[in-house]
């Protein structure tokens, strides 16, 4: 498979505090694997420094930005874009507005974590919250709630790994497609990009994120795609492309998304 036609936009770096290596060994790392572009998405400030301790500091974004701009200029094979991965909170959008003007991002990824104050849903040390049905359903619901409402919002280019509390295998009974309805229709309304994210099969949930039936609700809806690595690691650069790429043009997928200048276009791919 031709890697030169897809571009990995989901990258951490060493701000974020769960991260390796420098934006530059990213880069090397993807023009070695063959990638034709690549964007840096870490997570963003929070309006106050001690809200919790796996993001960069406001004071620290000038080096993100520096640190991205040296991966472009230290690596000029491939091109480098710069982009945020943006926590949404409902009552927050004046803060993801502001977030946005502090640089020329070429795109913003959507993604949420907290489902209530302090609780991150995909941190380990909750894993005691997850101890019955009745909580995961409640988890569940509370999650796919806040995330159709990130996708109503308008305020992203992309969505993040969207099934994301399944990520230590825990799932409600029934039919999920009741979950994923909403959020199809308001990514469709707001004509935003969803992800598939590659960073699910390394974890217990052993699969991408999101699960087919969500793919394939994309395809019926006319949704476009980006296949994403959530890279915290120069070698988790491009991970598992070859089974997502397979994958989504098994259900029926042609394209993927381009950003620059926060404009998106599409580029064919084949397998």
């Amino acid at each position: 498979m031709d890697f030169g036609q897809f571009a990995d936009y989901h990258m951490h770096t060493p701000l974020c505090r769960h991260a390796n290596g420098e934006p530059i060994e990213y880069a090397k790392f993807a023009f070695e694997t063959g990638l034709s572009e690549i964007g840096f998405s870490d997570h963003s400030p929070a309006k106050e420094d001690n809200f919790d301790d796996w993001r960069m500091l406001i004071s620290e974004f000038p080096e993100y930005i520096k640190s991205v701009q040296n991966a472009k200029s230290g690596v000029p094979e491939i091109s480098v874009k710069l982009g945020l991965e943006i926590d949404y909170f409902e009552k927050e959008h004046k803060w993801i507005e502001e977030l946005s003007s502090m640089a020329d991002f070429d795109y913003l990824i959507g993604s949420v974590h907290y489902i209530a104050p302090g609780f991150d849903i995909d941190n380990p040390k909750w894993i005691g919250k997850w101890s019955g049905l009745a909580e995961v359903e409640e988890i569940w619901t509370s999650y796919w709630q806040i995330y159709t409402s990130c996708a109503r919002s308008g305020l992203f280019d992309l969505l993040a790994h969207p099934d994301l509390p399944k990520k230590f295998g825990h799932r409600p009974e029934g039919d999920l497609r009741r979950f994923y309805e909403p959020v199809i229709q308001a990514a469709l309304e707001t004509d935003t990009a969803i992800e598939i994210n590659t960073a699910g099969w390394r974890k217990e949930c052993a699969e991408q994120y999101p699960e087919r039936d969500f793919l394939e609700m994309m395809h019926s809806a006319g949704l476009p795609i980006s296949i994403s690595s959530d890279a915290h690691a120069p070698e988790d650069v491009g991970m598992h492309f070859k089974e997502a790429a397979s994958l989504i043009s098994e259900i029926g997928f042609t394209h993927t998304v381009r950003f620059d200048n926060r404009t998106r276009t599409e580029m064919p791919f084949s397998i």
